[in-house]
């Protein structure tokens, strides 16, 4: 992949959107970038390559709609990445070449891809253990 990808941050962990004025807290995020590994950079995130969002009926028209639209603004962002539990289905938005998001859904009998940290698994195993359907 030929960069190294940092640990991945979870609960209070918050992401600095410049652009949008906004500070978000995702359920997941990785960085590749130096910057976040320094120690000012302790508790706030500038350059993520991927975030995380675990959907829920409260969140889930703002994680699609405005917190998008935030994130977006972020240009070291590759992947945002949606999980709906209840339907069992994963939404990966790819910045392809010229910039634009392209979704890629995987559905539970689907192998996931995250191409921005090179990894790949079952859905059915992102979803083992979780009570539902």
């Amino acid at each position: 992949m030929g960069r190294r990808l940092g640990p991945d941050f979870i609960s209070d962990m918050k992401v600095r959107a410049e652009a949008a004025k906004s500070f978000f807290y995702p359920d997941i995020l990785g960085t590749c970038d130096p910057r976040d590994r320094a120690p000012e950079a302790s508790d706030v995130k500038h350059h993520p390559v991927l975030v995380v969002e675990i959907l829920s009926p409260s969140t889930e028209a703002y994680d699609r709609g405005n917190k998008f639209a935030a994130y977006r603004t972020l240009d070291s962002l590759r992947e945002y990445v949606l999980v709906s539990t209840e339907q069992r289905r994963i939404e990966v938005f790819r910045r392809d070449e010229t910039g634009h998001w392209v979704l890629y859904p995987f559905a539970s009998d689907e192998e996931l891809e995250l191409a921005s940290i090179d990894f790949r698994c079952p859905v059915a195993e992102v979803f083992e253990g979780v009570k539902g359907e």
